[in-house]
């Protein structure tokens, strides 16, 4: 058998096995070790599987993991998610669709203290629907944009997302995590653009708000947006100026953050428990998944199939355009069965040898496939942020909140593309620290 006919077994017996409900870091680990014992030997393959597993966990850039996760689980204890609402609600609530607006902005804002979308989503959840659905906004309408909103966290950084695409693909994470910066802003106005349009057209769906607010009220409100200001400077500021590297500013940040639960006295043990032990599992579930995707890489390496494809791509006629809308819809597909973290370990072993020999910047591809990442939230039939929010509006059918979500990833869709014509949208910021 020649070592593409393995590659090629290795990944169909790979998604049997994920079909079957293995995890698909033990699968991908697994048919690793499967397929370096038949291309190279058995004392080969096992040195591969154990240092691996070994170097993830040792790697200390890798720390950055929980301690970003840590940050969004002392921001929802700090009550910060409350407040953010609260004041945006204050600024936004007279405009079509205000209080829609008001989560966006809230949820992009709870994004720059936490790297975990599901967290946002089930955290505002609780605060924004109740509210939109007192003022008889339309349900789908009101789930939708939390469901959406909820997504920010995976782009805007602190994002997980950066971090591993970057262990993956030996890129800088602090510079990947710069990058997410202005399509966050772009994507969030996306979704704002969105809500105004919807409720232009039918304003049956979102009924004006009663109440005025005055000047002085708004800029009172102001108030409730300083601790995530600060704490985002400080983390992305000292990033981008070389201060410190992206596990320091992870550390300064959870710290920060640390020091405003105690300073509000909202710190029990039962929740600093709690967050230490999400920190932990999310941790694990990571540097798992990464070390079963190199093990995996080294297996389709020894098959020399993303040399392969590589070679195929750039031998094509086509526009490397061309070959970057395949790849986006590859995603789509399977952000309709995976996870954003899953289907970005399971693909960068072949799909980033072929972006590098088309061409495209490393960084930039690193924006549109967390994007990507972010759309595989909301898509049927298995979007978490999907799920997380049946679990908090129990008597929303799911149908229900991925109808509201459809027109949010028409949106990510379009801001893709947006960058992909207008690619400094993504590197104006990285390039300037290279400076």
């Amino acid at each position: 058998m020649t070592p593409i006919a393995a590659g090629i077994i290795g990944s169909v017996f790979l998604l049997v096995l994920l079909f079957l409900g293995m995890p698909i870091a033990f699968v991908m680990m697994f048919v690793g070790f499967l397929g370096i014992s038949y291309l190279a030997s058995v004392n080969a393959a096992l040195p591969v599987v154990a240092n691996t597993v070994y170097e993830t966990a040792a790697y200390y850039p890798y720390t950055i993991i929980p301690l970003f996760i840590l940050m969004g689980s002392f921001a929802g204890g700090a009550g910060i998610t409350a407040k953010l609402y609260g004041s945006f609600d204050k600024w936004f609530r007279k405009l079509p669709g205000g209080l829609g607006i008001a989560t966006i902005a809230a949820c992009a804002c709870f994004a720059a203290l936490s790297g975990s979308s599901v967290a946002a989503a089930a955290a505002m959840g609780t605060i924004a629907i109740p509210e939109m659905r007192r003022f008889k906004y339309d349900p789908a309408l009101a789930v939708g944009v939390v469901a959406a909103g909820g997504t920010l966290s995976f782009l805007i950084p602190p994002s997980l997302g950066f971090v591993v695409y970057g262990m993956l693909t030996e890129q800088s994470i602090g510079k990947l995590l710069v990058s997410g910066i202005m399509p966050g802003i772009v994507l969030s106005l996306a979704f704002i653009v969105v809500i105004v349009v919807k409720v232009k057209l039918d304003p049956s769906l979102a009924p004006v708000t009663p109440g005025r607010v005055s000047w002085k009220e708004k800029f009172l409100a102001l108030g409730g947006i300083w601790e995530t200001m600060l704490v985002f400077v400080i983390v992305m500021g000292g990033i981008y100026l070389g201060f410190v590297n992206p596990t320091e500013a992870g550390a300064i940040g959870a710290t920060a953050l640390f020091v405003i639960v105690i300073s509000k006295l909202k710190l029990t043990l039962k929740s600093l428990s709690t967050a230490l032990l999400e920190a932990t599992r999310i941790s694990v579930l990571v540097l798992f998944l990464v070390a079963g995707a190199n093990v995996f890489s080294y297996f389709l390496a020894l098959s020399t199939i993303p040399a392969s494809v590589s070679a195929w791509m750039a031998a094509l006629h086509v526009s490397k355009y061309v070959v970057l809308s395949i790849i986006i819809v590859i995603y789509l597909i399977l952000g309709c069965f995976l996870d954003a973290i899953s289907m970005m370990v399971l693909t960068m072993p072949v799909i980033f040898p072929v972006v590098k020999t088309l061409g495209f910047d490393p960084i930039w591809f690193g924006v549109v496939c967390v994007i990507m990442m972010e759309a595989g939230l909301i898509t049927p039939p298995v979007g978490l942020n999907v799920y997380t929010l049946a679990g908090v509006v129990k008597d929303v059918p799911m149908s229900t909140i991925f109808r509201g979500s459809m027109p949010f990833l028409i949106a990510m869709l379009a801001v893709t593309v947006l960058i992909a014509v207008f690619p400094g949208i993504a590197l104006y910021l990285p390039s300037m620290m290279g400076r």
